[in-house]
C-alpha cells in the first residue's frame, strides 16, 4: 500500500470514528429531548403588568399572525406592548396599524426612532424604545416569533422562581409554504433544538435566545441596561451571560415557541444558516467545533469516500441513517408534530454539514442586509468594502 493510499485509509478511519460517536451523541439526543419537555411547566403566583418590547424591521410574511399572537394572551395581568422602527417609512408599521385595528383594546405604543449607537440595530432599537416601557417586567421578544395563549402565564412562573434572574425559550420552526422554508424549520427541530437540549441536560451549554428575553427591570439596570450589547453580533448570549455574571440564574421553560421560516430561496437559506453557524462560533469556538458530532451522516458518507466504498463503511451510513431517523421521531413526538418529511432530513444533514465547514472559512456575516466582520470577542464593526 503506497503513501496515498495509507493517508485515504487513515481519513476513512478518522470519518468513521466520528460518524459512530455522533451517532452515540444522536442517540443520546433522542431521549434526552423527550425528557426535557416533558417536565412541568410553571404558573405564576402572581400577575404582575409586563411590557412587551418588539424591535421590527421590514415586512414579513407571518409578522401580522405573529404579533396578533401575543395579543390572545391568557393573562390577568395588564400588557404594554412597545413597537420600535428607526424608519417611519418602514413596512413593518403597517401590520401595527392592522393589529390596532384588530385589537382595539390593546395598549399598544409605536417608536420611531433613527438612533444608532452600535452595529446592532436591533440593540439600537431597543435603546430608543424602553423610556416609553412604563412597566417592571420587561419581555423582549424578536418579530418573528409566535406564542401560545399561556406564553405570558408560563414566562412570569418562570420569572418567579427563586435565583432566577432571566428566562428564555427555546423554538421551534413554522415554516412557510415551499421546500426551503421546510429545510430551515428542519434545521430548528433536527439540529438546533436537540443540540440546546444536550447541552443543557450535559452542563455544556449556557443558552439564550433572543426569541424571547424576559426579565425584571432591577436586572436589567445591574447589568447596565441595552447599551452595553450595541456592538454584540450575539446580543443574547451576551445579555445572558451578563445576567449570570451578577449571581442570577437564566431559566429556559419545557414549551417552545415558533420561528417564522420564510427563506424563500436557496441563497437565503444558506446566508441564514451561515450566519447563525458563524455567530455560534464566535461566542463558543470550542463548544462550535465539537458540534460536529451532530453530522454522523456526513461523516459516514466521508468514510465511504475514502475508504473506496468498503462494506463496513455503507454499514456505519445505515447506523447513521438509523440515529439521525430516530432522532427525528422523538423530536417530533416532543413537539408535539407530524412525522413526515423524512425524506428531507439526509438532504438537510448534507447541506448543513457543508455551511458548518464554511462557518470556519470567514468572519463576516450579512445582516437583515448589511455586512459586518465578527472579532474574536463577537464583536461587530463593517465589513471592508473589497471592491475598492
Amino acid at each position: 500500500m503506497n503513501a496515498a493510499h495509507w493517508i485515504a485509509a487513515a481519513i476513512a478511519y478518522a470519518c468513521a470514528a466520528c460518524a459512530v460517536s455522533g451517532v452515540g451523541y444522536t442517540l443520546v439526543a433522542s431521549v434526552l429531548i423527550g425528557r426535557f419537555f416533558a417536565r412541568a411547566v410553571a404558573e405564576p403566583g402572581s400577575f404582575p403588568d409586563i411590557t412587551v418590547v418588539k424591535p421590527l424591521h421590514g415586512s414579513e410574511g407571518a409578522l401580522l399572525r405573529n404579533l396578533s399572537s401575543f395579543c390572545e394572551q391568557n393573562y390577568a395581568g395588564a400588557v404594554q406592548f412597545v413597537f420600535g422602527v428607526h424608519d417611519p417609512a418602514d413596512p413593518a408599521l403597517q401590520a401595527v396599524h392592522e393589529l390596532q385595528r384588530l385589537y382595539p383594546q390593546a395598549d399598544i405604543t409605536v417608536i420611531s426612532d433613527s438612533g444608532l449607537y452600535g452595529p446592532n440595530r436591533k440593540i439600537s432599537n431597543i435603546v430608543n424604545m424602553l423610556p416609553h416601557a412604563r412597566h417592571d417586567v420587561l419581555v423582549f421578544a424578536d418579530s418573528d416569533v409566535g406564542v401560545g395563549p399561556d406564553y405570558l402565564r408560563h414566562i412570569v412562573g418562570e420569572l418567579e422562581k427563586p435565583g432566577v434572574g432571566l428566562v428564555t425559550c427555546a423554538y421551534r420552526g413554522e415554516p412557510e409554504p415551499g421546500f426551503w422554508p421546510r429545510l430551515s424549520a428542519a434545521a430548528t427541530h433536527y439540529q438546533f433544538l436537540p443540540g440546546v437540549v444536550t447541552g443543557i441536560a450535559l452542563g455544556l451549554a449556557r443558552p439564550c435566545f433572543g426569541q424571547t428575553i424576559a426579565m425584571r427591570r432591577a436586572t436589567l439596570d445591574k447589568i447596565g441596561g441595552m447599551l452595553p450589547f450595541a456592538r454584540h453580533l450575539a446580543e443574547d448570549h451576551a445579555i445572558g451571560e451578563a445576567v449570570r455574571a451578577i449571581g442570577e440564574k437564566v431559566a429556559i421553560p419545557p414549551f417552545t415557541i415558533s420561528h417564522a421560516c420564510v427563506e424563500a430561496s436557496a441563497a437565503q437559506l444558506v446566508s441564514h444558516e451561515l450566519r447563525w453557524s458563524r455567530t455560534i462560533r464566535s461566542v463558543d469556538p470550542l463548544g462550535h467545533l465539537g458540534s460536529a458530532l451532530m453530522h454522523p451522516l456526513a461523516f459516514a458518507l466521508l468514510a465511504v469516500v475514502f475508504s473506496g466504498g468498503a462494506s463496513w463503511s455503507w454499514g456505519i451510513v445505515a447506523l447513521a441513517l438509523f440515529a439521525r431517523f430516530a432522532l427525528k421521531l422523538c423530536a417530533d413526538r416532543a413537539l408535539q408534530q407530524a412525522h413526515g418529511g423524512l425524506w428531507l432530513l439526509p438532504i438537510w444533514d448534507i447541506v448543513l454539514f457543508a455551511i458548518f465547514v464554511a462557518s470556519f472559512g470567514s468572519s463576516r456575516v450579512i445582516w437583515r442586509g448589511f455586512s459586518f466582520e465578527v472579532d474574536g470577542d463577537g464583536l461587530l464593526s463593517p465589513a471592508r468594502d473589497e471592491s475598492r
